[in-house]
């Protein structure tokens, strides 16, 4: 097989492209050429800075879509290794993005090419969306390109994901869906003064724990039938007061909650709205809502997938909806998706690494997918 083709040489050169996000240090240029050789069109797509790549084999539907990013999180440190010297030591494949998700990329392209070589063009078309901004704001990344393809009447029936999915060993779980995602900062405004004089002031900071303990004081939910509970975290608390006589002028607190199919992020924002008109006082408030829950229901993709799984492994994924957000909340309002791909005990950490017999498992599970992508509806 071609290197380029290879699940292991490919996932050492996207390791090797320092592609921090944003920067891509020509991560996507590597994989475009893997791909022109196996025939896809490929497009690349900036907006904002933001390296993206749309590559597509065929022009009729349907259209199997892979989608992932090239984009991978700051190294931290120290490694034990060179984060981005993609050695591999002891049967691993060590380096940043191994496994989030460089790795599942690489499967991409050698399931593509193995699907070629043993039955040639598919009776429909196999595209590949791989965006530079899935670890940043993801503003101009995948929801960009899905944008313009819409614009353009670009049409995807049905998408992989190549997000980590299993806790231990491969194969263990797909993402059927995700919880939702809202950012919360609240400012509590008050008046500074000196402590012994406190009727000449107006301390904020009561207020703002009144809010807070309305905000954590019961659960938002129990669960629901394919989610787990929502949580809401405080995650900061600031007042920025040195001294000791003194009572601050402001108080300000960060909050994010994770939520199921239960809520939105608009009546979520409500409810935050009226505790925070209720309880604050003066205050200034700001929500953002990254992205709503979503589920894509036990079907032909999920069943393609359970499939090829069991094929090659012996195992049945279980469908999850735990974790944080991918891009998948972004591709669910164009086509049903699921996110299927690597173990993800060491993604993101110091020392990331993959098994590289999990690569050549993982490529034949998308090869089996895209054996059956061709034969049922989406």
């Amino acid at each position: 097989m071609n290197a380029n083709h290879d699940p292991l040489p490919l996932a050492q050169s996207l390791i090797r492209r320092k592609s921090v996000t944003p920067d891509d240090d020509g991560a996507q240029d590597a994989l475009a050429r893997a791909l022109s050789e196996l025939g896809f069109a490929c497009r690349p797509m900036p907006f904002g800075g933001i390296a993206n790549l749309y590559a597509r084999l065929g022009s009729d539907g349907p259209n199997f879509c892979f989608a992932g990013h090239t984009d991978v999180v700051p190294t931290g440190g120290p490694w034990t290794v060179d984060p981005f010297g993609a050695e591999v030591i002891d049967g691993y494949l060590y380096g940043r993005g191994a496994v989030d998700m460089k790795g599942a990329i690489a499967c991409f392209v050698a399931a593509v090419a193995r699907r070629l070589a043993q039955a040639g063009p598919p009776p429909g078309s196999i595209s590949l969306l791989i965006t530079g901004d899935e670890e940043g704001p993801a503003i101009h990344g995948t929801r960009a390109v899905l944008d313009r393809l819409a614009e353009e009447g670009e049409r995807i029936d049905a998408c992989l994901v190549g997000e980590p999915t299993s806790p231990n060993r491969i194969g263990e779980a797909m993402k059927i869906g995700r919880r939702g995602s809202l950012n919360a900062r609240l400012r509590v405004l008050g008046a500074q003064g000196h402590v012994a004089y406190p009727h000449r002031a107006d301390n904020p900071i009561p207020r703002l724990l009144r809010v807070l303990n309305a905000l954590t004081e019961a659960p938002l939910d129990q669960g629901s039938a394919h989610f787990q509970a929502s949580n809401l975290e405080v995650t900061t608390i600031d007042v920025g007061n040195p001294a000791v006589n003194v009572i601050p002028a402001e108080a300000t607190a960060g909050f994010n909650i994770r939520f199921n199919d239960l809520h939105s992020g608009a009546s979520l924002g409500e409810w935050i709205r009226g505790l925070c008109d209720r309880l604050g006082g003066a205050h200034e408030l700001a929500i953002e809502v990254s992205g709503e829950s979503f589920l894509t229901p036990i079907g032909p993709l999920s069943e393609a997938v359970a499939e090829a799984c069991r094929e090659v492994t012996g195992l049945v994924p279980a469908a999850d909806t735990g974790g944080g957000t991918s891009d998948a909340r972004f591709i669910r309002n164009a086509c049903p998706v699921l996110e299927f791909g690597l173990v993800g005990q060491t993604m993101h950490k110091i020392d990331e690494r993959v098994a590289v017999a999990d690569l050549e498992t993982l490529t034949r599970i998308y090869e089996g997918v895209l054996r059956r992508a061709f034969d049922r509806p989406w």
